[in-house]
């Protein structure tokens, strides 16, 4: 996910978010002085593109919070726990800032099938531009699709138990025939990419282990298993599956966090047995990883 600031004269709305995140973790001592900070990894533990975090590290640096230092990165700086604690205030609202409120609302229940845009602005407060191009960006990911006149409809989602496990038996047909395509190539680079993503998941902290870090890393590990199949409708169900869950995330149906880090080992036998040749195996892990979710 990518967040532009709408108003490039200040920062946006995420940007401050994720600052205020990082301020509170300093305030709670779970961010110590000197601790290295990495856009990498903080986007995916706040769920979000580099671009945010980016922004959000300039405003951190630019109060005294964090250090860049040359050729070695950003560390919390010796007295951030020295400085107010307060959060920071400022924002305004962006696509993605929209785009996440439209996403979490509709996961609790808090949106009807079909809205019209007066609603929506009137909701929301955000210009119709930014509007406008949150809910194109939500119709090519499968998300809506347009209704009657200025309305929006949502497409059918995983809104119920038994849609949730046929979406599950969907995917071990699927994402385990992929792996079995005269095309599959396990490409070495992807997948020790694939690797260092969840090793690094693994080597945070348990409070930074969120569903929403999480959920992309677990979409990119599908979507990339997918794509190496070589098989072009392979990749396609597979993410179109991944955009359904997305409501999901904001209600942490994904995974219960106690067993996040149990699917990243997961996760790993099965790029562990791809790097060494051992698709057919792979491929049971797979099934056998996919069948545990779908009872979970």
């Amino acid at each position: 996910m990518s967040a532009l600031p709408e108003n490039p004269g200040g920062p946006s709305s995420l940007q401050i978010e994720i600052a205020n995140k990082v301020i509170a973790m300093i305030r709670s001592g779970d961010l110590a002085p000197g601790e290295h900070l990495t856009e990498q990894t903080m986007a995916r533990q706040f769920g979000v593109s580099r671009s945010p975090v980016r922004g959000a590290l300039k405003l951190l640096e630019e109060r005294g919070y964090v250090q860049a230092r040359a050729n070695a990165g950003v560390f919390i700086a010796e007295r951030a726990p020295e400085l107010p604690l307060d959060s920071l205030v400022g924002a305004v609202i962006t696509t993605e800032d929209l785009y996440r409120a439209i996403i979490s609302d509709r996961a609790r229940n808090v949106l009807d099938d079909t809205l019209s845009e007066v609603e929506l602005v009137e909701r929301y407060g955000a210009p119709k531009g930014v509007l406008l191009r949150t809910l194109l960006r939500m119709a090519h990911e499968g998300l809506i699709e347009r209704a009657k006149g200025h309305g929006w409809r949502f497409l059918p989602g995983l809104d119920s138990k038994e849609a949730k496990y046929e979406s599950y038996r969907f995917r071990m047909i699927i994402e385990c025939q992929g792996l079995r395509e005269p095309t599959f190539r396990a490409d070495g680079g992807k997948l020790s990419f694939l690797r260092r993503e969840h090793e690094s998941f693994l080597a945070m902290k348990s409070a930074a282990q969120t569903p929403a870090a999480f959920f992309e890393m677990n979409a990119t590990f599908h979507e990339t298993i997918a794509a190496l199949s070589g098989n072009r409708f392979i990749f396609q169900a597979v993410r179109q599956q991944n955009q359904l869950r997305r409501f999901e995330e904001y209600q942490h149906y994904i995974i219960r966090p106690a067993n996040l880090s149990e699917a990243c080992e997961e996760h790993l036998q099965i790029i562990d047995s791809l790097l060494a040749g051992e698709v057919e195996w792979a491929g049971a892990l797979l099934h056998r990883h996919l069948d545990l979710a779908s009872k979970a």
